[in-house]
Parts: C-alpha cells; structure tokens; sequence
C-alpha cells in the first residue's frame, strides 16, 4: 500500500472564516502538537492581504519561527494567490507552495478578482518560478466538484485547468469541493480522468463537509489513488468567498478511520485530539469533529476499546 499522506490546513482553512483573531502564540502551541502528533505537511497560512482575512496577518511569522523549530519529517506548506503572495512566501521560509486556480468563474471573481482564464495565466508561471527554486507545487482546481452559486461545474473545465498544470510539469494535482458537493461517483470519476491522463501523478484531495460527505468522498478518493488528503483540526474551516462555507473533513476523524483501515497507525491520534480540545476551548465552542466527543474505537495496538454489542 502506498502511503498516506495527511496536509493539515487547519492553521489556515480552518482558522479564515473566524471572526476571532487567534493570537500568534497560541497558534504556535496548536502546531507544535500537531508536530508532535506526526502530521507530514502542515499549512501555516496564506499570503493575502490582512485587511481582507485578519488571520493570515502572521503568515510570514509563523513560518519564520517554524522553520527552525520543527521535525525534519513535517513539511511547511502555504497557499498564494498572486506573485506578491509567492514573492513573500520565497522569502519566508514555504517549503511547499500550494496554488489554485477555480473551475468556477463566479467563485474566480470572489477569491481573486480574476477570470479561471487570467487566473491560470498566472498561476502557471508562479508554479514555474517555485518549481525553479526548488520548492514542492501543488496545484489545484477549486470549485472542482460543483459551485454553491453556479451549481455543476463541467467536467470538462476542470480537465481542461488539470491538463494545464500537467503540461507546466506540476507533478502534484489536487481538486478542491469547495463548496461540498463531492459526491463518491464523481469523485471516482475526476480522478480516474487525471490517471488516464497521467498515471503518474500525484493526487490530493481537499473535502468540505457542507452536506456530510466529506470522510465517503475522503474513501472515495482512496479507492481511486490519491495519496494526499488536507483537512483541519477539529473540522474547521471554509472558504470566506463561497456561498455557503462550511468546514473541512476533520483530521481527527480521518485519521480514525484510516487507522481503523491499518492505515497510518504512526499517527498520535490523542495528541490530535488535544490539540483538538486547545482549539475548542480556545473558540468556546463544540467544534464538529465526531471523534473529539465520542473517542477512538480502536487503540494504537489496534485493539478494540470496548466490550462485545
């Protein structure tokens, strides 16, 4: 079996929709866990403006501290939209840039000011400059699997923005459900079209639960060959400018459930779910995770918990 691998974005899409500015320190402390837990990549942030998302104001700290102070085996990842955010994120210390470009020209126009078209233009080249510097590109197609306020987006979209990074050498794809409507047959089927494109590239896959699918179309995608999978502590996020934002699969819970598979088993899952707690009680709410309210089912001997039905 190949590996897994886990991208926390919960520093990032988790955190851009709260209203709270969540204080660098305690920032500093979640990640530290999720470090310690055994997460391989974790996004610390996005380069964009602060006046528009307050959250990612400390971006460039956060990586300054991390990058000295972190496992050799956890990769530091950030998401840039434009050659200011790439400009920035060079300079810092990103050792993985993530990029995108929207399938959705109504989501295109919220997000960055700019058509699918122009906003691939651009983005093509940046994931060129990266690439050059040595750095790992990720690049995705947001909106991929539908639209909260154009509905269905074409399949044919999203292949057309997929066969343009692979013809600028990004060896690593993703398809963002940015507003949550993966469902499991059309997740099997984008990315069957991506391995007949390319048998080998690299998938990822980033999931919203908007309408409870997320951990189906997470197996989904397993089935169909992704090895990377984003998702945020305690379920949080969503995207400020999509109609309906909701958050993010949860870490906790997929990591559960692929240990529950034999999968991952390496993964500190209670120290994800103390970082878990930290975020909960910090925001002084239940946060959505299924896992941080019911425990796991099964320990690190993978064993089963509790007594017989």
């Amino acid at each position: 079996m190949y590996k897994i691998i886990i991208h926390e974005v919960g520093p990032r899409d988790g955190l851009q929709v709260e209203k709270t500015v969540v204080p660098l320190a305690e920032k500093i402390s979640w990640i530290d866990g999720l470090c310690a837990a055994g997460i391989d990549i974790i996004q610390l942030g996005s380069f964009v403006n602060p006046e528009k998302v307050p959250q990612m104001a400390d971006t460039d700290t956060l990586f300054r501290h991390f990058t000295g102070n972190k496992p050799a085996s956890v990769t530091l990842s950030g998401l840039v939209l434009n050659e200011k955010g790439l400009e920035r994120g060079l300079a810092c210390g990103v050792e993985m840039f993530c990029l995108g470009v929207s399938a959705s020209e109504t989501h295109s126009q919220k997000n960055t000011g700019m058509t699918t078209a122009e906003a691939l233009r651009r983005i093509v080249p940046m994931a060129k400059e990266a690439m050059a510097a040595g750095k790992i590109v990720q690049a995705s197609v947001q909106s991929a699997f539908g639209c909260g306020y154009e509905g269905p987006i074409d399949r044919e979209k999203v292949l057309y923005i997929v066969k343009a990074f692979l013809n600028a050498g990004i060896r690593n794809v993703s398809l963002a459900d940015t507003a949550g409507h993966a469902q499991p047959q059309q997740v099997e089927d984008l990315y069957s079209a991506i391995r007949a494109l390319d048998p080998s590239v690299e998938l990822a896959c980033h999931f919203h639960n908007t309408y409870g699918l997320g951990l189906t179309n997470c197996y989904a995608a397993l089935k169909s060959g992704v090895t990377y999978f984003e998702s945020a502590f305690g379920g949080l996020g969503g995207c400020p400018f999509t109609k309906l934002p909701a958050g993010n699969v949860c870490t906790e819970d997929l990591v559960h459930s692929l240990q529950r598979m034999g999968l991952r088993k390496d993964i500190k899952l209670d120290v994800l779910l103390k970082v878990a707690r930290q975020v909960g009680r910090y925001f002084d709410r239940e946060l959505p995770g299924f896992i941080l309210k019911s425990g796991s089912i099964v320990d690190f001997q993978g064993h089963a918990e509790g007594g017989s039905a």
